[in-house]
């Protein structure tokens, strides 16, 4: 029965989450029951992809990414895969209708982190940004909207935005892994090992930018299915974001922020009261 291998599949997709993620599966487990499927089935095909590119150094990465995508999209074709994450996926973008511009344009940033290290201009880092994370927020966008096109097009700026702010704080945390492990530097015209305070603020201030777009134009408009998981992981971002910015400048390579469980749960307790009390 191709009903129970879905089910079977999109519980694969959950449990990716969970193991590779505790932080956005609880954000995901307080959306509700009728779209929470569709983002945990997201999140397992980018997860993956992004798996192959940071991760599988013994290898041949390239082939893999190719690999994965040639099975994507004869799992799109036939409604089918024996790979559960892509089975999950396929549902979910068929269901949906998430444009094949967005996947590809994802794939497309993923592929450049096989042989791209440095970017040099801001187009370049905007683009990678773009496929890397705005798309995944737009896919979520789909999802969230259930086929409300003005909503969707009302929205999507502040999708992207929100995108964009989870990305660059995660490459803002991870300066260390990325430039000393995977030899990359995403942020344009920054030497990374002389980090200043300026340019550590430029980052933020952009970064802040960002957030607050998503939260003025996005978050607060989004559908009540949606709208306090989406706003916990803002709040997590955000904290985040704090940490970091306390970090000296010189220190902020030999620093991994984390945010500790008994910090998350007064970040979803004070969540949930704004929630309720309908401040958000």
């Amino acid at each position: 029965m191709k009903e129970l291998f879905d089910n079977v599949s999109n519980d694969c997709s959950k449990i990716v989450t969970k193991k590779y993620s505790t932080s956005f599966s609880l954000a995901v487990n307080l959306l509700a029951p009728t779209i929470r499927k569709d983002i945990y089935n997201i999140y397992g095909f980018v997860r993956f992809a992004d798996e192959i590119v940071d991760t599988f150094h013994d290898f041949d990465k390239e082939l893999l990414m190719n690999q994965f995508e040639k099975d994507y999209y004869l799992a799109k074709e036939q409604g089918i895969s024996l790979n559960p994450i892509l089975n999950s996926f396929q549902q979910t973008v068929n269901k949906y209708q998430i444009p094949d511009t967005m996947v590809q344009a994802f794939l497309k940033s993923m592929r450049a982190d096989l042989y791209k290290t440095t970017y040099k201009t801001k187009a370049e880092y905007d683009e990678y940004i773009y496929g890397s994370a705005d798309v995944v927020g737009l896919m979520c966008l789909k999802v969230f909207v259930n086929g409300d096109d003005k909503m969707y097009n009302e929205l999507k700026e502040a999708a992207m935005s929100l995108g964009s702010a989870f990305q660059k704080v995660n490459f803002l945390r991870d300066l260390k892994d990325d430039y000393e492990v995977l030899n990359r530097s995403y942020f344009p015209n920054i030497n990374l090992r002389e980090l200043n305070a300026d340019s550590k603020q430029i980052i933020i201030d952009e970064i802040e930018k960002d957030f607050e777009n998503a939260f003025k134009n996005g978050i607060l408009k989004l559908p009540i299915e949606a709208k306090f998981g989406v706003y916990l992981a803002y709040r997590y971002y955000k904290r985040l974001l704090k940490k970091l910015k306390k970090v000296p400048s010189e220190k902020i390579m030999d620093t991994r922020i984390r945010i500790p469980n008994y910090m998350k749960i007064n970040l979803l307790a004070r969540s949930y009261v704004k929630y309720k009390l309908n401040i958000i």
